[in-house]
């Protein structure tokens, strides 16, 4: 693996959130080891029937006449799992949603959920990096949604923005993660359980809560925000955030939370994940540490002990050739992440369908599920800049199987728009896999595959379903739906160019 010249980010840089100094935890055994997060709780039943629903963004729609203002669309599954009938349409010209749909809003460029107000029912947050506040353009906001029996609706939505800092240019809304990554009262850490936000923009980690003697449906920044250039490489010059992961890496009650993106400065471009430990006040979230790679990132329990693991995706420059996916252990007590990845795979690693090409972008997106039923995660990995045969950039996704000790290349499969089976043919510019979610809509404990290619039919944006059985994913009773498929608009949508996680 390629370095940063002059190391990597580590616990000797202190990073700084809201004036106070956070430092690594010392490795210890923990008393009551808290169990894995990140695959099995997705945290995105709006209607709280007990069935995980789909969150998906078309960030480039036509709303109201108004190009790229966006849309969400939600899909809430059942026993008889997903299906395009019962589903809602979301945007800012939807009754009761805040401001109004304008041309390059991009509302839906990130999607994430949780329980916000620890009621039982899940809660949407929409980004929408694009948005224009006080003339000022692209500042960004977002729109929290919030779970109801019947599901998601405008009428009680609540709007945030950075409004201590707000800037042309900012994003705000580019990535967010939901988790409880600590309690909105310290001094009574197990009286509200609920989740918090974390939310991206350029330059800015920023957390939302509901303080404790507040509606829980009111919530505000709760820290002055963890700078970019406090977890800039050494010698790098900057660092611009990218994306988000929560899982539980140290095996405390906190969430944990992985930000990735990549440098900028005398040396851009380069991949680089840093990991915030959960505590119980953000004042005191710690720091767990800086691993290469980025800026994909997707937490599970790959080697099945019980901990959360991180899988990161690197995409970026000096990474190897078509890109890589390395997995960071859980050590198996407060430390945290090993800082030494247990395993690297690339297109060339033995028993991987394919050969590593430029471009590839092998690892841009990831996501975890158990595909086969066995009880151990396995891995869904995007590369939407793989060629098909001659067809440039139509995209392709991989599955590598869970195992005791890891991920393994045995029974490792890959699928594109020409294998047989899965509907439409390979085109240019796809972009098949820009976007993928492993998903059990009907929990009978198989997770099927959601690959989006927000570039079909010159970017209106097709999602794919590849289900799931004893052996694995299979392309046979493989289906797709759209914008159109949901009653939403479809030109240049780039639908699926965002899946709640």
């Amino acid at each position: 693996m390629r370095h940063i010249t002059s190391a990597a980010v580590t616990a000797a840089v202190l990073l700084t959130l809201g004036g106070s100094t956070m430092i690594a935890a010392p490795a210890a055994q923990a008393a009551v080891p808290f169990p894995s997060i990140g695959w099995q709780q997705h945290n995105c039943d709006y209607d709280g029937n007990g069935f995980d629903d789909v969150l998906i963004g078309a960030p480039g729609a036509t709303v109201g006449g108004a190009k790229a203002a966006g849309y969400v669309t939600v899909q809430y599954s059942s026993s008889s799992g997903l299906s395009t009938s019962r589903k809602s349409v979301l945007h800012q010209n939807t009754s009761g949603v805040p401001g109004a749909a304008e041309a390059g809003d991009t509302f839906g460029s990130a999607v994430a959920s949780g329980d916000l107000d620890n009621d039982g029912y899940d809660d949407a947050i929409v980004g929408i990096p694009g948005e224009d506040l006080a003339g000022l353009s692209d500042a960004g906001g977002a729109v929290v949604f919030w779970g109801s029996p019947s599901g998601l609706h405008g009428n009680d939505s609540t709007w945030l923005q950075d409004s201590t800092r707000l800037r042309a240019g900012a994003n705000f809304g580019l990535a967010i993660e939901a988790a409880r990554y600590f309690a909105p009262d310290p001094a009574a850490p197990d009286a509200d359980p609920r989740d918090s936000i974390a939310l991206l923009e350029n330059d800015t980690l920023l957390f939302f809560t509901a303080a404790p003697e507040v509606a829980a449906r009111r919530l505000k920044a709760v820290d002055t925000g963890v700078r970019a250039r406090d977890m800039s490489p050494l010698g790098t010059g900057g660092f611009a955030f990218r994306s988000l992961s929560h899982g539980n890496y140290n095996e405390d009650s906190w969430a944990d939370l992985a930000i990735s993106g990549v440098t900028t400065g005398d040396q851009p471009g380069i991949g680089a994940t840093q990991v915030l430990h959960g505590a119980p006040g953000v004042e005191a979230l710690g720091d767990g540490g800086t691993f290469e790679g980025g800026p994909a990132v997707v937490s599970s329990d790959f080697n099945h002990d019980g901990q959360d693991d991180l899988a990161v995706g690197d995409t970026a420059v000096g990474s190897p050739v078509g890109g890589s996916v390395s997995v960071y252990l859980g050590q198996g007590d407060l430390s945290g992440l090993d800082p030494t990845p247990a395993q690297t795979w690339t297109q060339d690693s033995p028993g991987v369908p394919g050969t590593a090409e430029a471009g590839d972008r092998w690892g841009a997106e990831l996501s975890s599920g158990d595909t086969d039923g066995d009880g151990r995660p396995d891995l869904a990995i995007g590369a939407p800049g793989e060629d098909v045969g001659s067809v440039s950039d139509a995209g392709a996704v991989w599955t590598l199987r869970g195992a005791p000790g890891g991920l393994t290349a045995t029974g490792a499969r890959s699928f594109d728009q020409n294998s047989a089976g899965v509907p439409g043919a390979a085109e240019p510019s796809d972009h098949w896999g820009g976007q993928v979610r492993l998903i059990d809509a009907d929990e009978d404990g198989l997770f099927g595959l959601l690959a989006a290619a927000p570039g079909e039919n010159t970017d209106d944006g097709f999602v794919w379903v590849i289900p799931a059985s004893s052996s694995g994913l299979i392309t046979r009773g493989s289906w797709t739906f759209d914008g159109a498929s949901l009653g939403a608009p479809v030109a240049n949508g780039r639908f699926g160019a965002a899946i709640d996680e």
